[in-house]
Order: structure tokens, then C-alpha cells, then sequence
């Protein structure tokens, strides 16, 4: 049973109330990115919030998670120290920008259409002829760059999936580039069957993308240790798998019932 708006409000004061973390100034910051992070009533959740919740927990840090454009998150984790970013995906491209704290979850990605349409790509550069709706600077747009897509010409790009969702609903965009289980995810929040809403125009194999918990390369070895030891133990706990479960059933495929 889902928990009263007032519930969650009183539990996100629970959970971070009290000082914050001492030493150099912590802070840990995300994006909308629903199942993976997003926040409901103000507060935040999703499979990997309450993984680094967990963290935490484990190291005796409160600290509020801030919610922010993922381009904004993305630069202020880079060029920071004792800045925590998550969800992340670990790529070639960013391999020496961060340090890579450790694994959070996984996902595979699409190019979606409306399922009205019937639209079915052959490969990824029939969608050079079409325009693709991306989220700025995330990894599904990055992807995209790295293959010759051009913002602007190619790409629109915006700075939330849920407003890219909207953009295929009302013919703005062709296609929306998303991870399949936010694809699943937002459509059923907003009211949609997925099946019926959506097809995939293209499956993207090349773009299974691990997310991590990550500190900008400037962030002192010790502190990115901590967190790695934090990591660890709530994996050796047990909490780690009893999260994942919640979220995502007995597979990395989402259950439908754990997810709005």
C-alpha cells in the first residue's frame, strides 16, 4: 500500500533532519529520472534514492538530496569536490571526469515512437531524417552526439523525460530517446497504457547503461573511499537486494506493482 502524502512528507523530515555531514561541505544531488530518482510530495525516492539513502544511513550522514536539471547536477558534480552525483552513467566519455563510487543499477534504452504512427527504424541512422526528443547532457543524448545527431537539427532537446513524453504525445517530436523502464514508468503515471501509447522504433543494444554513484575528479580519495565502504556494506547487509526487489520484482524488469 502506498504511503499518505502526509506519511512521506513526515518521513522525508525524519530521515534528514539533524545536522549535516561534517568536515568539507557534502552535497548529493540527482534529477527527475523516474523509477531511478525522483521525488513525490517533495520528497525524494525511487530505486536508486533510497540505494544512496542507504549509504547514508550507513555512514551516519544527513544530507538532503537536491533535485536538479540534469545538466546543472552534471556540472556542479564535475567541477566540484565533496559533490555526490547519482544516477550516472559510467561511459568512455566520462571515465576520467569522475570517481566511480559503484554500481547503483542497470538499463537498457530505446528509441520510442507512438504506437499510432506504426514508425519502425532499420538502423540508427533513419533517425537522422526524423527529430528525437533528448534530455540535455544525459547520457541516451550523448549517445546520440557521439553518432553524428546534431542539437538543434537532429535533437530537442529538453530537461525532463516527463516533458519529452509529453512532446511525442502531441506530434511536436517523432521519436523519444529513454531508458525502457522510464519509458514504462511515466506512461503509466501519466494515466497511459504503455503498449497502447508507445512502440519501440528502435531497440538501441549498444546503449545498456550501468548507473552509478559518482564524485567529480577533484573530490578527495578518502571521501569517494568512504562512500565505497558504505556501498559495500549496505550490499553486505542485505538492503541493497531487498531494494532492488521492491523496485524491480525478481529481474531488472520493474513490477508493475511496485511502481505508480
Amino acid at each position: 500500500m502506498r504511503a499518505s502524502r502526509r506519511q512521506l512528507m513526515l518521513a522525508g523530515v525524519a530521515c534528514w533532519a539533524g545536522p549535516l555531514a561534517a568536515g568539507s561541505a557534502l552535497r548529493v544531488v540527482s534529477e527527475e529520472a523516474p523509477p531511478f530518482n525522483y521525488t513525490e510530495a517533495g520528497v525524494p525516492t525511487g530505486l536508486c534514492t533510497e540505494l544512496v539513502q542507504a549509504v547514508l544511513n550507513e555512514l551516519r550522514l544527513r544530507v538532503p538530496i537536491e533535485t536538479l536539471p540534469w545538466a546543472r547536477a552534471y556540472d556542479m558534480a564535475q567541477h566540484s569536490d565533496h559533490v555526490l552525483i547519482y544516477s550516472i552513467a559510467r561511459t568512455e566519455q566520462r571515465e576520467h571526469l569522475f570517481k566511480w563510487v559503484g554500481l547503483l543499477t542497470q538499463a537498457d534504452y530505446s528509441l520510442f515512437a507512438l504506437a499510432s504512427r506504426g514508425l519502425k527504424l532499420k538502423q540508427l541512422s533513419d533517425a537522422l531524417q526524423l527529430q528525437t526528443a533528448t534530455v540535455n547532457a544525459d547520457v541516451a543524448e550523448q549517445f546520440l552526439e557521439e553518432h553524428g545527431f546534431v542539437k538543434g537539427r537532429h535533437l530537442q532537446s529538453g530537461s525532463r523525460n516527463e516533458l519529452n513524453l509529453e512532446k511525442l504525445r502531441q506530434r511536436r517530436v517523432d521519436l523519444w530517446i529513454t531508458a525502457d523502464v522510464m519509458a514504462r514508468h511515466l506512461t503509466r503515471q501519466a494515466g497511459q497504457d504503455f503498449h497502447r501509447l508507445l512502440t519501440r522504433a528502435l531497440p538501441l543494444p549498444d546503449l545498456s547503461v550501468s548507473f552509478y554513484m559518482a564524485f567529480g575528479a577533484a573530490t578527495p580519495d578518502e571521501r569517494v573511499e568512504q562512500f565505497r565502504r558504505g556501498l559495500e556494506a549496505v550490499k553486505r547487509s542485505g538492503q541493497y537486494e531487498q531494494i532492488r526487489r521492491k523496485w524491480q520484482g525478481s529481474s531488472r524488469e520493474p513490477a508493475d506493482a511496485a511502481v505508480s
